[in-house]
Order: C-alpha cells, then structure tokens, then sequence
C-alpha cells in the first residue's frame, strides 16, 4: 500500500515537472519570436507575441495549483519538497520572461509605428536572445535532471550575455550622438537588450533553484 501510495505521488512529481518543462518550451519559443518581430518588422507577429502571453499565465496557475495540492496531500520531506519549492519559484521566473518578451513585442510595434527602418543589422540582439533560449532550456533540464554541472554552466552563459548587453549599449550610444535622429528608436532598442539581460538573470535563477534541490543551500549566480 505505501509503495503504491509512493509511486503515486512520484507520478505527481513527474507529471508536475512535464508542466514546468512545457511552460519553458512556450517562453523559449515566445523570447525567439519576439526578436524575429523586432528584427522583420512584422506587426502581425509582435501582435501574436503579445496576445500569446495568456497561455503562460494560464499554464502558471495551474501549475501553482499542482504545487499547492502536493504539499497539502502529501506533505512531502526534503528533496521531495525542495523540489516543489524549486517548481514555485521557477514558474515566477518563467512569467516573467513572457512578460520581457511580450515588452520586446511592443518595443518593435512602437518602432514600427514611426515607419523609420532599423537603424542598424540587429546582430548581437538576436545573438542574445538564442543565448537565452539556451540558458532557459539548460536551466531546466539541470532542475529536471538534478545536474549542478548543467547549472553553474547557465551561470558562465549570462556573462556573455552581460558583455554582448554592454557591447550594444556603446554601440547604440556612439549613433546617437553621432545623429540625434536615432535617439527615439535607440532607445527602443537598448530596452530590448535590457529586456533580454533581465531574462538571462531569470533562467540564472533557476539554476540556482537547481542547485537549491540537490544540494539544499542557496547558491548565488547573479553577480
């Protein structure tokens, strides 16, 4: 009777991870098509961007949900629980990627609406945010597969992040002292790339809760 009630709950678990690792496809899907928005200028799909985000609200109350009614009905024990613990925050993290995501969106409306072409190759932001992606899928499977390897990796990737953050940041600078005429569109485009800084923090996050699970201690990666 307790190996069946065991097994039961384990099903829980899997299937609650299954919903975790599904909302992350979504936001990594979603990050992708906002820069592809930006970077086409296609209002239509920076329309689909933002109408999309329902989904993952949806996905993350449901999910919550799972994560409350596990710890009411089995009142799980260590890793068991950190591992429900870990799913909460996680799912935080991941709504507020959609939520970049969606602000990238609407930064590429805005810079259509002036009808002014992109000032320059977008380059380095799409580089970023294929850089994200990666970040957001390694930091879930880490959590999935329990691999603090896989974790401290998610880490070393926001660096690069930082640094292609800070390259676009003098880039966009340098144009627009050179034609103050860029200025409005620069400034769309610097908040794309603070937007897609942030994200990268956020799959950090989730490699800290990885770390969190096997290890119980706090690991800081955010530095």
């Amino acid at each position: 009777m307790a190996a069946t009630t065991r097994q039961g709950f384990q099903n829980s678990l899997d299937d609650l991870q299954q919903n975790i690792l599904r909302m992350g496809s979504i936001v990594e899907q979603t990050i992708a098509k906002s820069v592809e928005c930006l970077a086409k200028q296609d209002a239509k799909m920076a329309s689909e961007v933002i109408e999309g985000d329902v989904v993952v609200d949806d996905l993350e109350l449901l999910i919550e949900n799972q994560c409350l009614k596990l710890i009411a009905t089995q009142q799980p024990m260590a890793k068991d629980l950190r591992k429900i613990a870990a799913g909460f925050k996680i799912i935080t993290d991941l709504e507020r990627m959609a939520d970049y995501s969606v602000d990238i969106a609407r930064a590429a409306q805005r810079i259509l609406a002036t009808g002014q072409p992109l000032i320059k190759p977008l380059i380095d932001i799409p580089r970023m945010a294929e850089l994200a992606q990666v970040m957001v899928k390694q930091s879930l499977d880490a959590y999935v597969r329990e691999d603090t390897e896989l974790a401290y990796s998610v880490a070393r990737a926001d660096d690069q992040i930082d640094s292609l953050h800070n390259q676009v940041f003098r880039e966009l600078l340098i144009l627009m002292m050179e034609n103050p005429k860029t200025i409005n569109q620069a400034t769309h485009l610097l908040f794309v790339s603070r937007y897609l800084e942030r994200i990268a923090d956020h799959a950090t996050n989730i490699a800290e809760d990885a770390i969190y699970l096997v290890t119980g201690e706090r690991k800081e990666l955010n530095d």
